[in-house]
């Protein structure tokens, strides 16, 4: 095998995707801060009862497992970053208040996710604590929001839903945990023919009222409203009620903060995990890729299997699919070239520029110079025994 072949999935950053990523990075780090979000940076690896304590079944399989030389235990390279910060605001901090956090950093999958899919996405996310009011939810979909609009992504789709509404349609049939774990993966995948097989022994009102959450997709607003669907279509329970009328308050509220948002839709058929998420759920959703650009939502008692259940609500994105998706790439940074001359006044004037943030190429000497990210349009030359920057091209005598 060619020792420079990488597995499955996985590959290698190069100069100008990686300067486009860390530019995104370092942007939204510095949104995040300004809305009051405290950095934290959790370990690539833990014993995986802490990293996968309440995790469901398809995180447990996207995570690498190893045995721990040092101790015998089992250890996991994390999948997904939420449950460390829910550790470490449950357990480290142990705050009595609010806590916002955030971070970024690269998680890895057994399996990619889709087939273009890499291995290794870089998360970037935030997560808010100790709130459970609607007010939580509208700070975490604005900033949402601003990570999206950052991204420079162009006619994204933000859909909201919510995680107890499956529960909530069902309620008195008596349904399993089990076959309601089932009924939200087969939804989130729009898998009808699995839900009518999986509902086969239900009350036929029980069936037509999980099937309608199929159609339930489109518009906020106007006339054919999915809230006005629903409310006529679902049980009118209250439980339905108050999932409809928290969706519709919800909604209220974002319009009136948010305008740059291109298209806010509800689907909800769009249910994530059964055992993790408890509230809002929201997805973005761009043209050409498959799969949501960004996902978050409420999940109120992360941190209870650390020992501290409370409100936590949070998003998190995959920076590299993000630049990729990216309609505009950013031109290659100027620079000037100089000379490689053993002169301390070159130095001098080369420190002070770079001091400056101008980018100054030496070259090198009997080497060929190549470079992506970078196009020299001036250089620096001596005349009169100074050195000055002038445009590549710049006549010689008018140097004098």
């Amino acid at each position: 095998m060619s020792a420079w072949l990488l597995p499955e999935s996985v590959a290698d950053v190069l100069p100008s995707e990686a300067r486009r990523i860390e530019e995104l990075r370092r942007s939204l780090l510095d949104r995040f801060r300004v809305y009051g979000y405290e950095l934290v940076m959790p370990p690539m690896l833990e014993y995986t009862e802490s990293l996968l304590g309440n995790a469901d079944a398809s995180l447990n399989l996207q995570t690498f497992k190893l045995l721990d030389q040092a101790s015998g235990r089992m250890l996991g390279l994390r999948a997904d970053t939420t449950p460390q910060v829910a550790r470490i605001d449950a357990h480290i901090l142990n705050r009595k208040g609010v806590t916002r956090l955030c971070y970024c950093g690269p998680v890895l999958h057994t399996q990619a996710l889709g087939l273009h899919n890499t291995r290794e996405p870089l998360q970037c996310g935030a997560e808010l604590y100790g709130c459970g009011g609607i007010e939580a939810d509208l700070e975490i979909l604005n900033l949402a929001v601003d990570t999206l609009n950052l991204s420079g992504l162009k006619g994204y789709r933000l859909a909201l839903s919510h995680a107890g509404l499956l529960a909530a349609v069902v309620d008195g049939e008596g349904l399993t945990d089990s076959l309601i774990r089932r009924l939200h993966d087969s939804l989130a995948q729009k898998d009808r023919p699995a839900l009518e097989t999986l509902l086969a022994g239900v009350s036929g009102a029980c069936k037509a009222n999980v099937l309608a959450l199929l159609s339930l997709y489109g518009s906020v607003g106007g006339g054919n409203c999915v809230l006005n669907r629903a409310a006529e279509t679902l049980p009118r329970n209250p439980k339905v009620g108050a999932v409809l009328n928290e969706l519709r308050t919800l909604i209220a509220r974002l319009q009136e903060t948010v305008s740059a948002i291109p298209a806010l839709i509800l689907d909800l058929a769009d249910l994530a995990s059964f055992d993790y998420h408890s509230g809002l759920i929201f997805s973005a959703y761009v043209e050409g890729c498959p799969n949501a650009v960004l996902r978050g939502g409420r999940y109120d008692d992360v941190g209870a299997v650390y020992g501290r259940a409370r409100p936590a609500t949070g998003f998190s994105v995959d920076l590299r699919e993000l630049v990729s998706l990216q309609a505009v790439h950013s031109k290659p940074k100027t620079a000037i070239r100089a000379p490689w001359v053993y002169d301390t006044e070159l130095m001098a004037v080369i420190r002070e520029l770079r001091s400056q943030g101008e980018v100054v190429l030496q070259s090198l000497p009997n080497t060929a110079q190549e470079e992506e990210e970078f196009v020299c349009d001036r250089q620096l030359v001596q005349a009169n025994a100074v050195w000055k920057v002038v445009p590549i091209g710049m006549n010689q005598e008018k140097l004098k």
